[in-house]
């Protein structure tokens, strides 16, 4: 497919995206925010509905015709999933709540079956919260210590560092596919190799990744992969955990209630196999049901074309943003997924953020949930523009036009 062929198939893939055809203050709106959250399909819209129309029942609990076909079409998800990562099998696929509960999980879990006092935990400096703070929270509980990898001025990691900081007490190693606040996609399977080589394990947060990229867990030798539906263009509230199945075996359960035991006595209570195991409770079934729509739908237009576009969508921007005085993009890693962070001379991120607003262009400011990043940097906040699938070049010019008018008003 050359660029001409692919810019009319993405350009033809918005249309299934009905958000894109509203307005923000009267304006045309201009989504740059797919990093926080990417939109939706209608497909995942209508099989939401069409679960809470035509076939709301509980799943794995009942006999009934509406049950058994629930449970069905809820396995057949984790299967899509399965498919999307290309794990081993489905025993390696939970649901969760989302990229945070699914390390969560394993922070409180792998910390009670592997670690103890005197262990190492390694991140790198420019994680989101959400992949510190859960080891944080281990580090004290458990008497572990937090290493961290720095990375240079451009936001790629020091693996020089990185393979001094692994040792025999390492125990596992928690990193970014992609850094959401800078776009910098980390060489994850020379960084998984090399944790390897030391005995230690490796989670990867692939909130960033997931939506954007081809991902093969058996390739990668991922221990832990973890990703959000609602940024890969299903809903709220579901995510996914991948763990290697023999891992999960030797974890305990995160949380305890129905669907994850097998028989309850007083006595001893005998947990269910995998992934229920790790599943307890009623789970989200509409979401679970829309993440394996979203997941299709993905699979249906091919993740490598989604990169290509992606990857041309951010060279444009690129080159347009760094002409305009004054503009300094924060991450310049040589390897970047479609994000782009800046600030500009005496212009503050917020009030740039309210102003392109007004304009009807969506994008997010502030420290995105990564405060040391900002901090590694010496900047209160950047502006960040974030790219999907249903993005373009259009959108690109028509933004770059209004901000440079709002720059001439600020200054």
């Amino acid at each position: 497919m050359d660029k001409t062929e692919r810019a009319l198939k993405f350009s033809t893939l918005r249309n299934d995206f009905p958000m894109l055809k509203k307005t923000m203050h009267g304006r045309p709106l201009i989504y740059f925010d797919s990093a926080a959250t990417a939109q939706k399909p209608q497909c995942v819209i209508d099989t939401i509905k069409d679960y809470y129309q035509n076939h709301c029942a509980t799943v794995h609990r009942a006999v009934y015709e509406l049950s058994s076909l629930c449970t069905t079409r809820f396995q057949q998800s984790r299967e899509t999933a399965r498919k999307f990562i290309n794990a081993k099998s489905c025993s390696e696929i939970i649901f969760t709540r989302g990229t945070t509960e699914s390390i969560n999980l394993v922070a409180s879990s792998f910390g009670k079956a592997f670690m103890n006092p005197g262990d190492e935990i390694i991140l790198s400096e420019i994680e989101h919260h959400a992949n510190i703070i859960p080891w944080q929270m281990l580090s004290e509980e458990r008497e572990v210590i937090l290493r961290v990898i720095p990375v240079n001025d451009a936001g790629e990691l020091d693996l020089a560092t990185y393979s001094k900081l692994l040792s025999e007490k390492t125990k596992i190693v928690a990193i970014a596919h992609v850094s959401n606040a800078l776009g910098t996609i980390h060489p994850i399977k020379e960084i998984i190799a090399m944790a390897h080589s030391a005995g230690a394990k490796v989670l990867v947060d692939g909130a960033q990744g997931a939506p954007h990229m081809a991902i093969d867990v058996q390739d990668l030798d991922a221990d832990f992969y973890a990703f959000s539906a609602h940024k890969t263009f299903g809903p709220t509230g579901v995510g996914i955990l991948y763990g290697k199945e023999e891992l999960l075996e030797n974890m305990p359960p995160y949380q305890g209630g129905g669907d994850m035991i097998k028989t309850v006595a007083f006595e001893k209570t005998i947990y269910n196999d995998l992934p229920l195991k790790f599943e307890a409770g009623t789970p989200m079934i509409a979401e679970v049901l829309g993440l394996g729509t979203a997941l299709e739908y993905l699979l249906k237009i091919g993740m490598p074309e989604i990169t290509l576009w992606e990857h041309s969508l951010l060279n444009y921007a690129t080159e347009k943003l760094i002409a305009i005085e004054g503009l300094k993009i924060i991450g310049t890693a040589k390897e970047k997924g479609a994000i782009i962070s800046f600030v500009i001379d005496g212009v503050h991120p917020l009030d740039l953020g309210t102003l392109l607003d007004l304009q009807g262009v969506a994008m997010r400011t502030g420290t995105h949930c990564g405060q040391t990043v900002m901090r590694r940097f010496g900047v209160p906040g950047t502006t960040r523009a974030s790219f999907a699938l249903y993005n373009n070049q259009e959108e690109i010019d028509l933004f770059v036009k209004i901000l440079q008018n709002i720059i001439k008003k600020l200054r």
